[in-house]
């Protein structure tokens, strides 16, 4: 079992958990989060001043899969979050031990 972590644009969360769930992926957790890569903010102007903005606000989408759904999923995400600018986000791929369905005490891919 795999778990995915996707960073994205707000706007194309959306999009990202339509393609998620055309390809039949059921559960996703979403947190608005705000953070920087390789663009390093930008500078905008308030009342004549101008100040820096660090931090962009970004949308972090992980979803826990089975390992036969991992490159399929992974190809979802990167064609529904892409815009081919800067700060299009970052995807991470690892490894889930064990997996706890609360409500029936399932275990491993019977959890998911």
């Amino acid at each position: 079992m795999k778990l995915i972590t996707a960073v994205v644009k707000p706007f194309k969360l959306d999009d990202v958990r339509e393609a998620l769930s055309e390809i039949g992926v059921s559960g996703v957790t979403v947190t608005e989060v705000k953070g920087f890569g390789r663009q390093k903010g930008h500078t905008e102007l308030y009342r004549g001043a101008e100040y820096v903005v660090d931090f962009l606000p970004k949308a972090k989408i992980e979803v826990a899969i089975g390992d036969k759904q991992v490159e399929t999923a992974v190809e979802a995400i990167t064609k529904a979050a892409n815009t081919g600018k800067i700060g299009d986000g970052k995807i991470f791929v690892t490894n889930l031990e064990q997996v706890i369905r609360i409500r029936t005490g399932e275990t491993g891919e019977e959890a998911l």
